[in-house]
């Protein structure tokens, strides 16, 4: 795996062109004319898409502008690493083969330079999360899938947008915030106690960089307020945040 490694997760690119989408877009296409020019890896940790579902013949055209990005980046020799998330699990050979280097279903651990990662979009981890958890396994069992292969791209889109549109909550107090935080840390340093320097997760649109007792817990935020991204150059992490006038010449 290549260095510098990015990693970036929650960008939630809708089914609707809006202008807000467009802008998003923008300002991803200029991060990415950074990762084309230090070259290295980037990971996507999941929620790409705030709705992806491939059927074998069949994918959302309105993504045509972000997939000729990414494209381009693997073409130029970036590796594109793609953990799949709660809103964008259900891809098959266009994700997997064309679009990304390695696709993964489940977590990751990884080895760079020394340092030991331990990489998890995040939904499902809280204890909070128990119904959630038999959601998960229904939505992601392959005859579930099997069964909404068979319909309509068009309807199935449709409720796609449906379900998006019922599910942005993405900002919450800040009392809600600091209980999912301390439970993560709590997760993280079990996972650090097993000889892991550094547990990433997304999902929880926050951008916090903690220092526990054995490593470090990094949530990467999202690309709707935060603008936030990992960054490994071999020695470090570190959290950044990309502005409009960062992108490089």
């Amino acid at each position: 795996m290549q260095l510098p490694v990015y990693f970036i997760s929650d960008i939630h690119l809708m089914l609707k062109n809006t202008e807000y989408e467009k802008e998003k877009i923008k300002r991803l296409s200029s991060f990415f004319r950074l990762v084309q020019k230090t070259g290295g890896t980037l990971f996507i940790v999941g929620d790409l898409f705030d709705f992806y579902f491939e059927y074998r013949h069949v994918i959302p055209k309105v993504y045509f502008t972000f997939y000729s990005e990414v494209y381009n980046l693997k073409q130029k020799g970036i590796e594109i690493h793609y953990i799949l998330g709660n809103h964008d699990y259900w891809v098959l050979d266009f994700i997997k083969n064309t679009i990304t280097n390695k696709t993964y279903f489940d977590d990751v651990q990884i080895e760079l330079e020394g340092k030991k990662f331990y990489i998890t979009h995040g939904d499902g981890l809280l204890s909070r999360d128990k119904g959630y958890r038999i959601v998960r396994k229904i939505l992601r069992n392959r005859f579930f899938i099997w069964c909404f292969r068979w319909l309509h791209p068009t309807l199935g889109y449709r409720f796609g947008n449906w379900v998006s549109s019922r599910s942005r909550h993405y900002e919450h107090s800040k009392e809600y915030n600091q209980q999912v935080l301390t439970e993560l840390s709590q997760i993280a340093e079990n996972k650090l106690n097993s000889n892991i320097d550094y547990f990433l997760c997304g999902h929880y649109h926050q951008a916090v960089e903690k220092n526990l007792s054995n490593g470090k817990l990094v949530v990467l935020g999202d690309w709707i307020r935060f603008n936030s991204y990992g960054f490994f150059d071999g020695e470090s992490f570190t959290l950044k945040y990309w502005e409009s006038n960062s992108i490089p010449a």
